[in-house]
């Protein structure tokens, strides 16, 4: 048996408990891209990140990502998560502004703040969004308000679903309300249809309903269903949150002065309230780059023998 340690982090969260849970390994040399995976089933997180030496230059380490089910390209909450982890272990010193990860989708950038000696917040920059096919039609409309187990009359008018893409693409489903939102519910057999017709299989709802007096104030409220890639809800995804800031300001949903403070509240409905902070670059018809950002806590650290 060889022995492999791993720390358990709350991503998108200073509490415990709450925010989207991730296992780091931080030193996976030696593990097979077998063993990667069934460890990610075993963790039974929506993903699980393996820390390698670097590979590429530019960048400080390699990472690979895991669902229970695949490889990711790139993921939000597994890299902040990991930001943490390897402050943490001493691989990112106290100080240190910039930290580059080599994601399957190439060298990926954090930005890091701190307090004194201890992290507080890290940025990740991804790439700039791909706005890729849009949805208007009624029937098309029907099925995925359906595949979300809502009506047509719940999806927010004057906005078209969408799929955008900053590393992995997500169908974005615009809702009128909070309500609608805490109402979805993923229709497992719809999904898998759409996936085969239409390949379709990250389901981001969302409204940017402020809701009712004494809700948690957010630019947008938001939940992500992937149950065909195993993950029946993700309490927050970093990856997700780049394309929804583009789509934000490609829609005008939120003004430009606004861009670069946007606060989505991801997995409240799950009991996993997520806040993560998103800046968007560039107008209407010329969105930039944006930054995902957020906070980490350590739960626990353990050993897996191998």
């Amino acid at each position: 048996m060889t022995e492999y340690r791993y720390l358990h982090y709350d991503v998108f969260t200073d509490t415990r408990f709450e925010g989207n849970p991730l296992a780091v390994l931080p030193d996976a040399r030696g593990l097979s891209d077998a063993q990667m995976q069934t460890i990610a089933a075993e963790m039974a997180f929506s993903e699980t990140t393996f820390v390698l030496p670097a590979e590429g230059d530019g960048t400080d380490v390699r990472m690979r990502i895991f669902t229970p089910a695949q490889e990711l390209p790139m993921a939000g909450h597994p890299t902040i998560g990991t930001t943490f982890a390897l402050v943490r272990e001493g691989e990112i010193v106290p100080g240190t502004l910039r930290f580059t990860f080599g994601l399957n989708v190439g060298p990926t950038p954090v930005d890091l703040e701190w307090a004194g000696e201890a992290l507080g917040f890290a940025w990740m920059t991804q790439r700039v969004p791909a706005f890729g096919e849009t949805f208007e039609d009624a029937p098309t409309r029907e099925a995925v308000a359906a595949a979300v187990g809502l009506e047509a009359a719940d999806l927010a008018p004057d906005v078209p679903l969408q799929v955008v893409s900053t590393g992995v693409a997500f169908l974005f489903v615009p809702l009128r309300s909070r309500a609608a939102v805490d109402r979805a519910a993923p229709n497992l057999e719809v999904m898998r249809r759409l996936a085969i017709e239409r390949g379709l299989d990250h389901y981001y709802v969302f409204t940017t309903d402020p809701g009712e007096a004494g809700d948690p104030p957010a630019t947008a409220y938001s939940r992500m269903f992937a149950p065909v890639l195993g993950i029946m809800e993700d309490p927050a995804t970093g990856g997700a949150c780049g394309p929804l800031g583009g789509y934000l300001v490609q829609h005008g949903l939120v003004p430009v002065a606004d861009a670069r403070g946007i606060v989505n509240l991801q997995g409240a409905a799950m009991g996993r309230p997520s806040w993560l902070h998103i800046q968007v670059e560039g107008a209407p018809g010329a969105v930039g780059h944006v930054r995902v950002g957020g906070s980490s806590v350590l739960v626990a650290t353990g050993v897996l023998e191998v």
